[in-house]
């Protein structure tokens, strides 16, 4: 019996889980919280990670700030594709980003995708935010498989309507006033909320944005 399992294992008709965590220091969030819940220790690596905010300025473009200014230190280039509003450059360059590698994306809704994927998949960006009103699940593994080519890390803002949807991507965040919930993770189980009370401000667009 054993013999044969191995045999399967090694053919890959079978996933053998492993209880350990996968390596956390390579992709950290900059959340100590956050970071100690997910099963990899931060962001999953040359992935895609979706971000879905009960609204406009609960905190979602602060939980990606210290992963930004982390990257940017380091001369990697971050590019923000259509944002709901343009970058309030004293705010980012407070939060520790180098504005020198920070590239904003116009594109009309039809091709915000598009010009998404083409980032992630350039093997020239660190990071990659795009923010998608309508995306289906053929969109997001293509998305999936361009962050993983490019070796990029890849966010999607998506209404929360989206989390009754099925998704490819590796790691699913709902953004709450003062809380994180893990919808989905890869390496292991979500964890109960994360709460962040007093640690980012609920209201986000005013200091990260200006319309």
């Amino acid at each position: 019996m054993s013999a044969a399992l191995d045999q399967l294992i090694r053919d890959r008709h079978v996933w053998r889980g492993r209880t350990t965590r996968l390596p956390s220091d390579r992709q950290p969030t900059g959340w100590s919280r956050l970071d100690t819940a997910l099963p990899t220790g931060g962001w999953p690596e040359a992935a895609l990670s979706e971000i879905l905010p009960a609204a406009h300025g609960v905190g979602e473009l602060a939980l990606v700030l210290p992963t930004l200014a982390r990257l940017s230190a380091r001369g990697e280039r971050v590019v923000l594709v259509a944002p709901p509003w343009l970058p309030y450059a004293p705010a980012w360059q407070a939060a520790g980003v180098d504005l020198h590698q920070l590239c904003v994306v116009r594109a009309p809704a039809g091709e915000r995708a598009w010009a998404l994927e083409q980032c992630l998949r350039s093997g020239s960006c660190g990071a990659v935010l795009g923010w998608l009103e309508h995306a289906d699940n053929r969109t997001l593994r293509r998305l999936q498989v361009a962050a993983d080519s490019g070796r990029a890390l890849g966010f999607v803002f998506r209404n929360l309507a989206a989390l009754g949807n099925p998704s490819p991507a590796p790691l699913r965040l709902e953004i709450a006033p003062g809380v994180v919930h893990v919808r989905k993770c890869r390496g292991g189980q979500p964890p109960a909320p994360v709460a962040f009370a007093g640690q980012f401000p609920d209201k986000c667009p005013a200091q990260c944005l200006a319309p």
